[in-house]
This record gives C-alpha cells, structure tokens and sequence, in this order.
C-alpha cells in the first residue's frame, strides 16, 4: 500500500465553479513562472528585491531563478516533487521559490521559528524530497536540524544550503539553466502552505497557481500598490500575511519593490523604512504596539510610510486609533487565513470602519456564511460561525480526510473557526475562536499538540493548555499540570519542552500547578469542557 505521502497533492473545484472563476476573469491561467517572466520582459532594470545585502532587479531575480530550477532538476529532482523551504526574510527567498516554480516542484513552507519536531512532520506529511534552508541564522544552524531530520526520514534525500554548505549541496552554486522547462498547469497546485493548527501538528494546505495568484492580485488595488510601491517584509516571509496580503508576491505583481527586514522590530525596519522609501508593510497587533511606542522617539524619518497593515489577530479599537496620530499613515485591518478568504478595511473607508473592523472579502465571488450553532443563519450584528468559499478558498487539506470531513461542509464551505459578526456594508467584527486554538502574536497553536508534549514529562500525570487574554501578545500559553509526585518547577518543564525540538512560540508563557482536574460522575470531563473551566477559574483569580 502507497504512503499517503507520497500521493501528488491536489486542490479540486467543481467544474462548474472552476468553469465560473475562469469565465468571471478570477482565474487568468497564469502561474508563478509565467508572470516573473512578464515582468522581467516589462521592465529588466527594475530594482524588484533587497535585503541589506543584496539589489536584485526584475532580470537578476529571473535569472537566479532559472539557475536555481536547473541546479533542482539537475539533482534528479521531478514535478511534483515536494521541497521544503525554510528560509528567513533574505532576497535569495525568491529565486529559491521562484526555481522551484519554474522546474514544476512544490514548495512546502516553513518558518524560520520552527525546529525539529515541526520540520520532521512537514516532511512526513508531504513526502518531501529536499529541503532549501539558509547556513544560519539569529545564532541558529539549520543544516544541522535539517541532517537530523533527514536521518529520521528517508525520503528526504538531498540538503540545499544558501551560504556556508560545509557538506551539503551548495545553492550558491546553482549556475545552469536548463535547456527546457516543463510546462506547468495553471490548475495544479503551486506550493503547501501550513495551517494554524486548530488540533495536533499543522495541517497542508495545497494552493494553486490560479487560485493563489487571483488572491494577490486582486489585493494590489485594494491596497494601493503600483510600481512604485515599496513593501517591507518585516514579518516571515513564509506566512500567509506577509507573501500575499499583498505581500512580497502582490507588490512584485504589480511591479514594484521588495525590501527584507531581517526582524521585525521597530528600529530595524524604521532604519529601512527610511533608507529605502517604503510606503507599506504589515505587522501582528504586538509590533503594531512597539512601533508606535518607538515612533515618537526614532531618529529615522518615516514619513514614506503610506499604509500600516495589521493582521493576523484582532487589532483592538483603541490602538487601531492611534495609526494614524502617532505614525502618520493609514491603518488598513487584515483579517484572513492561509486557507483562503482574506479580508481588508479600504483605503478609502471612513475612519470608524478602519478602527472598528476587520474589513471585507477580496472578491464579490467570495460567498460568506455565518451561522448559530445549529447551522442557521443569524441577522447581521449578531455572532456566529464563519464559513466561507469563493475562487481562492481551499476545498480540501493535502491527505486529511478525517479533517476534511469536519472542516468543509458537503458543498464545499470551509469551516473557520471563528466568530464573527457581519456589519453594514459586508463588513467583519472578530470575535474570537470557537476551539481550542492559541493565537498568540499571531501564530495560531493547537493547545493539543502542546498538551501532547507537556505529558511526555515524567514529572507530568495531566496537563491542560488553555489561551489567557493578554494586552501584548492578544493571547499567551498558560498550562494547568497535576504533577505526578514531587512538583518540578516551571522553568523545568519549559526547558523540557525546548529540548524536545519545539518551536518557542509554543513553549507555555505560564505554568500553573494545580492538585487535580475536576470531573463528572463519570469521571471524565471533555477536554474542551475542562479548559474552558480551567480559564474562567484562573480569570477570577486575575481579577
């Protein structure tokens, strides 16, 4: 029997909503190749990315590009073939993903943040022949954690090193363009991306060519880009947010520049906002805090800066309103997710619709649904459940059924997770989560998986993972233990849980050690039932 693996990921719409989007002009059946190559004819000289290091224009990326796809193929590399990339915010992203597009291979994201335990599942999960990784970064060597993980997976055969190779391919080498590339399916799946995670490890999301390239696209107007806008990546280029929102693909669509921000924070990206002109970026609500904390006080002229986005957890009202006073430019809300709908304020909106919500879908073609827990309609201004789909909103994981089956509903609207209210105008209010799903600064953790870590410990008899509001981070990781005989002390078990490979975002921010969990008469509780006690008790406490 095949490893599910191994099978070549998909993305299917029904013919007759894939026949819509085509004729409706949503799907333009260009691909990742097809439309670096349209711009580099455009405009060659073009300055289209740089980092501090290196000024890449539109021509330089292509040809890097090209290079990078022969040294792929010349590895023995095919079509379909998945590729981990894992990659911090440096130019050599592009031509990285951009190879990999143009030799028909798949990329599967990964962050910079993630270690051992996350790369090992990725890939499992995707059957991943090779993994693109850069010599070191912030003091870490990802080499090293990409040999371990090829010696724990067999398929993983080949380790490509941007930088110091030391023994592993070097990508630097990467000089030939092949004689022929192969021709690619607009229709076929572009890359996975990685899901928040709402149970367990992240799940795979397959996005294709037309579906992914429709979502920045048509973002660019709706964000005010042109070819003279200046985006800075300040946040993981492999997110969501930051690749599409517009993000790097968006702003490089429409022709303008790139600039890679090696961390986010404020006098980094200050420092390029000013040496480079850039007029837009996008930040979590936590940075959004820093930076106007820090504004008032930087040496750095800012004022290029056009338009602040923030997005990736709910910005509350009343630092939303400060955008503008205390940075000088527009505040745009994002609400969306890797799997599809993405949401914007416009430019244009009166200013209580910018602070007040999360803005509106892309598309008119995006179809929203927001329902009780019944599955039945609620009346605009009232919470609910969102599901959504629309010509770039998935229709299924890579090889989850049993998620599948609880994610989409038979006619194909994804289940987000969220609660929100649908206001005047299509407009959305966040509300929160309706699982079990930390959203701390942004990245989305499944309090299971963390749960699931924590009961390795041998000091641990139970552990509990619940989200505790915070005003920095929106949410931080607090976790309930009954120990089992002599209590270990806190840091104890947040070390035990960095030495098992884990990314740090989700090493619990508090743990707190209680004698017992409550149960029924019978003696269970439903986990979902007991962490939401365990929170209410703790808030009591707090308050």
């Amino acid at each position: 029997m095949s490893d599910p693996a191994q099978s070549l990921p998909r993305q299917i719409w029904p013919e007759e909503f894939a026949a819509r989007y085509r004729a409706e002009g949503y799907w333009k059946g260009e691909t990742f190749g097809s439309f670096l190559r349209a711009r580099a004819a455009a405009h060659p000289e073009r300055l289209a990315v740089s980092d501090g290091v290196n000024r890449w224009s539109y021509a330089e990326v292509l040809a890097r590009s090209e290079a990078a796809a022969g040294g792929y193929m010349a590895l023995g590399l095919k079509p379909g073939d998945r590729v981990l990339v894992q990659l911090p915010n440096v130019a050599t992203f592009l031509p990285a993903v951009f190879g990999l597009f143009l030799a028909g291979l798949i990329p599967v994201y990964v962050l910079p943040a993630h270690r051992r335990t996350e790369l090992e599942h990725f890939a499992r999960r995707s059957g991943a022949k090779a993994v693109v990784t850069l010599d070191q970064f912030d003091g870490f060597a990802y080499p090293a954690m990409a040999a371990e993980v090829r010696d724990l997976v067999p398929d993983l055969q080949h380790i490509i090193v941007a930088g110091e190779a030391g023994g592993h391919i070097s990508f630097d080498s990467f000089g030939q363009k092949p004689e022929a590339f192969p021709e690619i399916d607009p229709s076929s799946v572009a890359f996975l991306q990685i899901s928040g995670g709402s149970t367990g490890l992240s799940k795979l999301i397959p996005r294709t060519h037309d579906d992914y390239i429709y979502s920045f696209a048509a973002s660019g107007p709706i964000c005010g880009l042109s070819e003279h806008s200046v985006y800075l990546c300040a946040l993981p280029a492999a997110h969501n947010f930051p690749m599409s929102s517009p993000g790097i693909f968006g702003t490089l669509y429409a022709g303008g520049r790139v600039v890679m921000a090696p961390n986010p924070a404020a006098e980094t990206c200050f420092k390029l906002i000013e040496a480079e002109r850039v007029t837009i970026t996008g930040l979590v609500p936590p940075l959004a805090l820093l930076w106007m904390e820090a504004a008032p006080k930087t040496r750095h002229d800012i004022s290029s800066l056009e338009v602040l986005q923030v997005g990736g957890a709910k910005f509350v009202a009343e630092a939303a309103a400060r955008v503008r006073p205390v940075l000088g430019c527009t505040l745009q809300q994002v609400f969306g997710m890797a799997e599809g709908l993405v949401n914007y304020t416009r430019l244009e909106d009166p200013e209580e619709i910018i602070v007040q919500t999360q803005g509106r879908p892309i598309s008119p073609a995006d179809e929203v649904l927001i329902l009780d827990d019944e599955g039945n309609p609620v009346e605009d201004g009232t919470p609910g459940h969102l599901l959504t789909r629309g010509p770039y909103t998935i229709r299924a994981y890579h090889n989850e059924p049993a998620a599948n089956a609880r994610s989409f509903t038979p006619d194909g609207f994804y289940r987000t997770g969220d609660i929100v209210k649908r206001l005047e105008g299509g407009y959305l209010s966040v509300q929160g989560r309706a699982g079990d799903h930390i959203n701390r600064a942004g990245e989305k953790i499944s309090a299971e998986e963390v749960e699931e870590h924590l009961l390795a410990h041998p000091a641990v008899f139970d552990a509990a993972v619940v989200s505790i509001p915070d005003e920095f981070l929106g949410e931080r990781i607090c976790a309930f233990i009954v120990p089992r005989g002599e209590k270990p002390k806190g840091a104890e078990v947040k070390a035990f849980m960095r030495k098992r490979g884990l990314a740090e975002f989700k090493v619990p921010d508090q743990v707190v050690f209680v004698p017992e969990f409550e149960t029924t008469a019978v003696g269970k509780v439903s986990r979902k039932v007991l962490r939401a006690r365990l929170r209410e008790e703790f808030m009591k406490k707090e308050a």
